[in-house]
């Protein structure tokens, strides 16, 4: 059995539980990080001396950490070409795109951009700042426009573990109050992700709702007026993706 610790809503452990969930891998979550806690647990530190998320152990092998390195060990015990091609040309091609994507576009984007959106108030808003990140990662991003513009996927025209590492950004790129430049490959590459099954449970889902729980352990209103109102805007945009018929965040709303 395969068993990762580490929140639904944290980026990588939604890259990683997508990349399980393609490779078709029964695998047991625990909550750690985040409003669970737990990281700095002696229990947890025995598994990571970083205490960071998330960690996988399968069976009673050595836990592993850092996400590209966990991502990789799946690949090559567990998956298939073409997510993970045999040939060492080939699969060098699939790694160079998910490193490219892990160091160039997800540092680009989390830290510079997501946490000054979502994780200051709106009166705090620093949109210089803002527009000046969005900006360095849609100078990165336009390289990922030029590759798919020739190729279907990042790394060719087949789905695989480089999609996984870009992929899981791009829904918090596009769902967050920011201007957007005009590119449209990334967009249509970005719809067909949002089309795929484990996507929409991993990362879209995961993301929505968790970002309602996260901001509900926050202090005042101040802090979670952002959160929360990006929190109602993802749960609508999703709802009205799943059932256009029935737009709204009702049942959502409900199940949280």
């Amino acid at each position: 059995m395969l068993t990762v610790w580490g929140r639904s809503s944290s980026s990588n452990v939604q890259a990683l539980m997508w990349c399980l969930a393609e490779l078709d891998l029964p695998v047991q979550r625990h909550n750690v990080g985040g409003r669970f806690g737990g990281t700095n647990s002696t229990q947890f530190t025995a598994l990571n001396p970083n205490q960071t998320i998330p960690v996988l152990q399968d069976g009673t092998g050595p836990p592993i950490w850092e996400t590209g390195a966990i991502l990789r060990y799946l690949c090559c015990k567990y998956a298939k070409p073409p997510f993970w091609p045999t040939e060492i040309e080939h699969q060098s091609q699939v790694d160079q795109w998910a490193e490219w994507a892990k160091i160039n576009i997800a540092l680009s984007f989390t830290g510079p951009v997501f946490w000054r959106v979502i994780r200051t108030a709106a009166a705090d808003h620093n949109q210089p700042a803002i527009r000046a990140a969005v900006t360095a990662l849609e100078h990165k991003l336009a390289i990922a426009e030029a590759q798919l513009g020739r190729n279907k996927f990042l790394a060719g025209n087949s789905f695989c573990l480089a999609d996984v590492q870009f992929g899981h950004i791009l829904y918090r790129y596009y769902n967050i109050e920011i201007t957007r430049k005009a590119l449209p490959n990334l967009a249509r590459y970005y719809g067909g992700l949002t089309q795929r099954r484990a996507y929409r449970d991993h990362v879209m889902w995961a993301m929505t709702t968790c970002v309602y729980l996260e901001t509900t352990c926050c202090p005042t209103q101040a802090d979670r007026s952002p959160a929360l109102n990006l929190s109602r805007h993802l749960a609508q945009k999703f709802e009205h993706n799943r059932n256009p018929q029935k737009s709204g965040a009702t049942r959502l709303i409900k199940r949280w």
